[in-house]
């Protein structure tokens, strides 16, 4: 039996258009697998690690923390990217989500987002305020009143106190002279007795020769 040579070729073709057709699934399901990116967050820093990505491509990475700062502004990078030195988290005392944005310059299919979440450092947290001390008393404003001092005594206690005491007569001092009044009395007496007697008898010589005369 004899096959015809257009059979033949047709067989031919055939198989190469599979063979071309499987070669091609594997090499473009090859990139895809190929893409890797990988991170990890811990409570004071972020990590990178993408691999496998297309060289002849611009791609993009960002990272930063939702609702607050940009870890890392928008920075291309060829086939591999990693963080040399960790990018730092901010202190916080709650936890923080953090965002990782990857464009694939080859196909936007091969682009990644992810989020994930920083807990609190335990340096971090705050600790608790102690109350404040209510003062006791409220400090006075007011000078002290000064104290008038009291005087020690008065004028007259000083003066009398003050005024020497009479001196003592010295028993060395001469005695008084004697007036001799003792012994002289009744002489003084008797004398002065004699004067009113005569007088008295003048006077009543005058009176009675008054009434002789008239």
């Amino acid at each position: 039996m004899t096959i015809p040579r257009r059979s033949w070729r047709g067989a031919g073709a055939f198989a190469a258009a599979a063979v071309v057709g499987l070669a091609g699934g594997v090499i473009s399901a090859g990139p895809a697998a190929a893409h890797t990116p990988t991170w990890a967050v811990t409570c004071s820093e972020v990590t990178l690690n993408l691999k496998a990505y297309s060289g002849d491509a611009t791609n993009e990475v960002t990272v930063s923390v939702v609702g607050g700062d940009v870890l890392l502004p928008t920075t291309q990078f060829g086939r591999d990217f990693s963080t040399q030195t960790p990018l730092q988290l901010p202190k916080h005392d709650k936890e923080l989500t953090v965002k990782l944005v990857v464009k694939a310059g080859d196909d936007a299919k091969y682009s990644f987002e992810d989020t994930k979440t920083a807990p609190v450092c335990a340096d971090d947290t705050p600790s608790p305020t102690p109350p404040e001390a209510t003062p006791s008393e409220t400090p006075s404003t007011e000078p002290p009143a000064s104290e008038t001092p009291e005087p020690s005594a008065t004028p007259s206690e000083t003066a009398t106190e003050a005024a020497p005491a009479p001196a003592e007569p010295s028993s060395s001092a001469p005695d008084l002279a004697e007036t001799g009044s003792s012994s002289a009395t009744p002489v003084i007496g008797g004398a002065a007795l004699a004067v009113l007697l005569a007088g008295g008898g003048i006077l009543w010589s005058v009176r009675k020769r008054r009434s002789a005369q008239h």
